[in-house]
């Protein structure tokens, strides 16, 4: 099912999250983890997650009377842009940090810690309300067709091998983490 794809894609993006809550806690030292974090959050969290959110399971919801005006599916809209506010901030305040810029860590460091919080409890509502709802108004049918949206998707856009790319980034992160 499309939302269990969405779902495996959270407890991963979870992990990350993790690894990047370990990071800010420290002094940011080196900047390898951060840059393979953003990385993952850029690519996988958003281009590639996000994307099927918003571009295939987000519509198919619409057409079935959820609304996104108003509705559980604009809230989470709103969230994926502040989210990619936070990232924004990330990447300036970690190339700052490259050229010597000590004032630009705590930025990273706070941008981090504001994403972390938002996107543990964004996750917490897709999974236990909207993708609930999804699952009762989307046909067996129409969700598999939305789950080969999902795989074309990563094939056209994200390219071949990109998916696995990003479990290995998790996984070092978490590993590097502990």
């Amino acid at each position: 099912k499309p939302t269990q794809i969405l779902t495996d894609e959270h407890r991963i993006t979870q992990r990350v999250l993790g690894a990047v809550e370990k990071l800010a806690e420290g002094p940011v030292a080196a900047l390898e983890p951060w840059k393979k974090a953003l990385d993952f959050i850029r690519n996988f969290a958003d281009k590639c997650h996000h994307f099927k959110e918003e571009k295939v399971l987000f519509p198919a919801m619409e057409a079935h009377d959820i609304p996104t005006e108003g509705g559980p599916i604009g809230m989470m809209l709103m969230e994926h842009e502040e989210a990619r506010s936070y990232v924004g901030v990330m990447f300036a305040a970690l190339s700052l940090v490259e050229t010597g810029n000590q004032a630009a860590k705590e930025s990273l460091v706070s941008s981090a810690q504001s994403y972390c919080r938002l996107l543990r409890e964004h996750i917490q509502k897709e999974d236990d309300v909207l993708f609930r709802m999804a699952d009762e108004v989307i046909s067996a049918e129409e969700q598999k067709k939305l789950s080969a949206a999902f795989a074309q998707h990563e094939a056209e856009e994200m390219g071949a091998g990109v998916h696995e790319k990003y479990l290995k980034i998790a996984a070092e992160l978490e590993g590097a983490a502990e």
